[in-house]
């Protein structure tokens, strides 16, 4: 008799919709406050297919992070000021909430978390997680995107080469 066993693999490593939801508060951070941006260009500024983007924007506005308004001046913008709006939110409002473990939960979910020599291991690593996702806002990370963007595509000239007139240049 052949048995067949099942194993789950867990990686830990975020979803595709929360990247794609980090990169759309970090991009509604860099515009002015009063504007709004359409779904569809949403969408291509972050390098996602629209359908996959509208289904975030409705996690994104359902967690109150950011409104939404229809018509033609219509678009998403964020819900408060982006320096007031953590990563620990955006990641939350997309994988719910952050469970390392399951032994993590408070009540009866784990028959060995009483004596378990990892659950404390467990527990400070989903408190040093948490932490530094509370800390990071999304101010500050459109702000280093920006920065990161400024450096990455300065163009500077490079000396001649041979008896080639032309300058040629070079991004850093």
């Amino acid at each position: 008799m052949n048995k067949v066993r099942l194993v789950l693999i867990v990686h830990m490593q975020i979803t595709r919709a929360t990247d794609y939801a980090v990169r759309v508060t970090i991009h509604l951070a860099t515009v002015p406050a009063s504007t709004r941006v359409p779904g569809p260009v949403l969408a291509q500024a972050i390098g996602a297919p629209e359908s996959f983007v509208s289904k975030i924007l409705q996690q994104l506005v359902q967690a109150r992070l950011v409104t939404s308004q229809r018509g033609m001046r219509g678009g998403f913008q964020l819900a408060r000021r982006a320096a007031d709006m953590s990563l620990l939110e955006v990641v939350e409002a997309i994988e719910g909430p952050t469970q390392l473990n399951l032994c993590l939960p408070q009540g009866p979910n784990c028959s060995r978390k009483e004596w378990c020599g990892a659950h404390p291991v467990w527990a400070k690593a989903q408190a040093a997680l948490v932490k530094v996702l509370e800390k990071a806002s999304v101010a500050q990370l459109a702000h280093d995107s920006i920065s990161n963007l400024a450096k990455l595509h300065r163009v500077l000239p490079v000396h001649r080469v041979g008896s080639n007139a032309n300058r040629r240049m070079r991004t850093l």
